[in-house]
């Protein structure tokens, strides 16, 4: 692509060229005859929807409602400064990250501050460094006035300084990154700080930046760039770049963010936003968020006039996987590419294709405990563009497959490059009615980590969960539920306590009143078999229960304890 058509890409769109984008043609059919190979003996990461989320993805005003975005689970939204005065596409300034915070808690989301949308004009105007740093000063100070506010993933320092940034005005960009680190650290020690947010993978602006910022102590704690082709194949590169580039200069891993992924038609394209997806997964990025072209409102194009478009059924499906994801080969990074995940409570293997037209093959291996047959059902999900519903996806197929040697071959005809396609592979004596576990390590995790134990179900659980009484370092587990019938359910809780005396922690559920529950010390961390039970009143429907050492409006637990899953009886 040339470093015109980057620079095209990485700007507001004006409403001109948003109308040309509207009528372009769509992106080359690729050729049958592909095969997809999904090994579900292959796991390679909890399943986080790591690549649900969306810059400006929310509005004041719970943009989209609620309702629609629990079943997306969202990863991240990349929000507008606090005072947010940037007006993207010509629309009003909106999306104030302090303002949404709120809706984005309801629903396990984390908050990046994108502080340079403090300015009105894109590509930013700079005035002064007087100007720069009483901003940047005013919107450190306005989040930690936000004491209720625990969901802030970090402060995006910049954005696209490859062109954006006016070096005759203000310096080199790699000296204005160190005294806007330095200026926001002074404030606040604690919150990460997001960069540098390139326009595109630039090998050399990276080493650059890298080298200056780990020589002057202001190294990113997550690092950013934007994926804004139409095709997503340059993504499994750029990472393995980047990670190489961290070796090469002695800088251990941070965590990535691609916080403006696919191109002005690919993020309306369900075939082509599977293989981004893919790409991003397999990559292990942290967070990804689709790019904001058009209007605020739709989390980027995923509902129009509150309801689901086309491209909204394909993060659904996305949405429902739960296990973790496991390895899924294409022929190449262009054409047929897809995700998967297997979910070992349920025996549910959930596979999303597409980027290709014709007959295709996915081919599923690693089926050894399903027995002698598999029942598979086969669903798509049409292009509609951003302003047509689509009310449900379109039940395609569903059949009985013989597994051969642990595998079946499932051919897809009629495949359509812009839509998306979901095969499901479930045993054939069928599955619990609805989901009754979940992992730890799929739940939204707030300051804690994800670690892995022979002895935990699923392989992974949640530890060094902690307290400290600062909104910015507190510890919580968001597990977002679904359950058929309002009713009080038994909820067991599978955990592990090596302090050798009884923990606590603190639980609520869809805001309500906080209550206490403890753990009996058992015989060490990591070591999991037991369980305490306690009882939570739902609703019919999604429902977001957290289990917190710290957070507002509770006081704070005592102890440690590590967290296995949640199973609701």
């Amino acid at each position: 692509m040339s470093s015109r058509r980057r620079r095209f890409l990485a700007t507001g769109l004006a409403l001109s060229a948003i109308a040309a984008v509207q009528t372009a043609a769509l992106a080359p059919a690729h050729a049958d005859g592909a095969t997809l190979v999904v090994n579900v003996a292959a796991p390679f990461r909890p399943v986080t929807h790591v690549a649900t989320g969306g810059l400006y993805g929310l509005i004041e005003g719970n943009r989209p409602a609620d309702a629609l975005l629990y079943p997306l689970h969202p990863r991240t939204v990349t929000q507008p400064a606090p005072g947010v005065r940037q007006a993207p596409n010509g629309q009003p300034p909106a999306g104030d990250a302090l303002l949404v915070a709120p809706q984005a808690d309801r629903l396990g989301a984390s908050v990046i501050i994108r502080m340079p949308d403090i300015y009105p004009d894109f590509p930013y105007r700079w005035v002064s460094w007087d100007d720069w740093l009483g901003k940047v000063d005013a919107q450190v100070s306005a989040r930690l006035a936000k004491t209720a506010v625990t969901n802030i993933e970090g402060y995006e320092l910049w954005n696209e300084p490859d062109w954006t940034w006016n070096t005759g005005a203000a310096g080199a960009f790699n000296d204005g990154w160190a005294r806007t680190f330095r200026r926001v650290r002074a404030k606040d020690p604690v919150t990460p700080i997001v960069g540098p947010s390139l326009s595109w993978y630039n090998a050399d602006y990276m080493r650059s930046f890298l080298t200056y910022a780990r020589d002057n102590g202001v190294l990113p704690d997550i690092v950013c760039w934007h994926e804004l082709a139409q095709d997503p194949s340059a993504i499994a590169a750029d990472i393995s770049a980047y990670r190489a580039l961290e070796r090469s200069l002695g800088i251990s891993p941070r965590r990535i963010s691609i916080n403006e992924y696919a191109g002005t038609q690919a993020v309306d394209q369900p075939g082509n936003a599977a293989s981004f997806i893919a790409k991003l997964e397999r990559g292990g990025v942290d967070s990804a968020d689709r790019a904001f072209w058009y209007e605020y409102g739709t989390l980027n194009g995923l509902v129009a006039n509150g309801r689901p478009t086309g491209t909204y059924w394909l993060y659904k499906w996305y949405g429902d996987m739960a296990g973790n994801m496991v390895a899924t080969t294409p022929q190449a990074q262009t054409g047929l590419d897809g995700f998967a995940s297997y979910d070992g409570t349920r025996k549910i293997v959930n596979v999303v294709a597409g980027h290709a037209s014709g007959t295709n093959t996915v081919r599923v291996a690693g089926l050894n405990g399903f027995g002698g047959s598999v029942r598979v059902r086969l669903e798509s999900t049409p292009y509609s563009g951003r302003h047509t519903a689509v009310s449900a996806p379109t039940a395609v197929w569903d059949r009985t497959y013989t597994v051969h040697n642990g595998e079946i071959s499932v051919p897809v005809s009629g495949m359509d490059a812009n839509s998306a396609y979901r095969l499901l592979v479930e045993p054939a004596s069928g599955t619990p009615a609805y989901q009754h576990r979940y992992e730890t390590e799929n739940a939204a995790v707030f300051r804690a980590e994800r670690l892995s134990s022979g002895s935990a179900s699923n392989g992974g659980y949640v530890g060094r969960i902690d307290n400290s009484g600062d909104p910015r370092t507190d510890s919580y587990v968001d597990f977002i539920v679904n359950v058929p019938t309002a009713r009080t359910y038994t909820m067991k809780i599978g955990y592990a306590n090596g302090t050798g005396a009884t923990s606590t922690q603190g639980i609520a559920y869809n805001g309500g009143a906080w209550s206490t529950v403890s753990y009996p010390p058992t015989g060490g961390w990591g070591q999991f078999g037991s369980t305490i039970s306690t009882t939570v009143n739902l609703p019919a429907g999604y429902s977001v229960i957290r289990l917190a050492k710290g957070s507002p409006y509770f006081q704070g637990g005592t102890g440690y304890a590590e967290l296995d899953y949640i199973e609701l009886d």
